[in-house]
């Protein structure tokens, strides 16, 4: 691991491409939060240096955007860096008592579904009751205000079967991912994926025994933990040929199975052999190719890039292809894209005053669209971006891909997202 962390520390040339992408370095201005200062402080770390407060500080403010890694000229592996030095952070670095308590609750809560569908109840009372806590929690702690601020709205419950067949001759059959957030507070997402791979032709093998990708832990430092997490989707997934994926963070670390489980004999050729089976939704579809009419849907929206889907996996073109494809469906581009909106797996929860200035700044490049819809490909984003609207009186609704899909397939039209607002 030492040898692997000094050879891609030597691959930065310090040449400076990376600032102007790196969301802290936009807001801040600040050498060290960039990802040319990091590596220079991951650089003393790795030369005998101390973990000090000011370098961890440094390593938390990073969103771990990827940003940097499209930009780079040299090919430098920051987000395999980031993660091993937050490895050693979690490790080595002893955390006040309050921030291991906030950190334990959430790393308790959000990677298990069952538990997230136990909030639902509360969440629905707290919101019928109309109360405005904000300013309260404000004082008592930020994190647990960008909580009350990001909660989700209510959603019905949606159970899947674990087999949806294809509609007409099969075209391929695939295993699908339903997440953690995304199933318990967008299981119409998920419903809208099945029956948009059902109606290209696919058999939609949806593991009843799934769990959490690992993503949140994975990017946060919690090794041991994402490891697990990844053993137990390598093995409900053993039986599909490829595994579709309709959230950025869940899928970019599937595709990473590979290097996280690289020095596990036992694990190591299956979780590559994971990575190389793993596609994005709009990834998948692009390949297949289209075979369901598209009926029109007269609406202009708003192509949001989550991180993790295109800096991460490199899928940009294929969402927006997806979407050119409806008739009288217009796409508008959001300004300065490469900048992250601040969620960052649980960012806006660990970071929240960072997390609300990228917030609010994608929120007004949004809103300057003029669109009538914002199509964004993972919950957090979601969650993050509707919020910052709602800050700033904009009421916009927000759709994923396969749900736009799904809409134009069966005809609804554009009225069940604009009904959103």
């Amino acid at each position: 691991m030492e040898e692997e962390f000094r050879r891609l520390l030597d691959d930065c040339v310090h040449c400076g491409f990376c600032l102007p992408t790196c969301p802290t370095y936009v807001l801040w201005g600040e050498e060290m939060d960039s990802p040319r200062g990091r590596i220079h402080l991951m650089d003393q770390l790795e030369r005998g240096g101390s973990l000090t407060a000011s370098t961890v500080e440094h390593v938390d403010r990073c969103l771990g955007c990827m940003a940097c890694v499209t930009a780079c000229p040299s090919g430098v592996r920051y987000d395999r860096l980031i993660e091993l030095t937050r490895e050693r952070v979690e490790d080595d670095h002893p955390r006040s008592r309050g921030e291991r308590l906030l950190r334990e609750l959430i790393f308790a809560v959000f990677p298990y579904p069952r538990r997230l569908r136990a909030l639902r109840g509360p969440l629905r009372a707290y919101r019928r009751l109309h109360l405005d806590l904000g300013p309260l929690l404000e004082r008592v702690s930020p994190t647990l205000a960008a909580m009350e601020r990001l909660a989700p709205p209510p959603a019905r419950h949606v159970r899947l079967p674990e087999r949806v067949a294809a509609r007409g001759e099969r075209r391929a059959v695939v295993g699908m991912l339903t997440g953690c957030v995304q199933r318990e507070f967008f299981p119409g997402v998920n419903a809208a994926t099945a029956r948009v791979l059902a109606m290209e032709g696919c058999d939609v093998v949806v593991p009843k025994g799934q769990g959490c990708c690992g993503a949140l832990s994975l990017h946060s430092g919690r090794a041991e933990e994402a490891k697990a997490f990844a053993r137990a989707v390598i093995e409900a997934f053993a039986d599909v040929d490829v595994i579709v994926v309709n959230a950025a963070g869940c899928g970019s670390a599937m595709k990473d199975y590979g290097a996280v489980l690289a020095d596990d004999p036992e694990w190591a050729e299956r979780a590559a052999a994971l990575s190389a089976r793993t596609r994005d939704l709009a990834e998948f579809l692009a390949e297949l190719g289209p075979r369901a009419t598209r009926h029109p849907l007269e609406l202009t929206v708003a192509y949001h890039d989550a991180c993790h889907l295109g800096h991460a996996q490199g899928v940009r073109a294929q969402p927006r292809s997806l979407l050119g494809g409806i008739p009288g469906l217009r796409i508008r581009e959001v300004a300065d894209p490469e900048i992250c909106c601040g969620s960052a797996g649980v960012y806006n929860l660990l970071q929240p005053e960072a997390a609300s200035e990228l917030g609010d700044r994608k929120a007004r490049n949004v809103a300057a669209t003029g669109a009538d819809l914002l199509v964004a490909a993972n919950p957090g984003c979601t969650l993050q971006i509707t919020t910052a609207l709602r800050r700033q009186g904009q009421e916009l609704p927000v759709a994923h891909t396969a749900e736009v899909l799904d809409a134009s397939i069966r005809g609804i039209g554009k009225e069940s997202f604009l009904s959103r607002r």
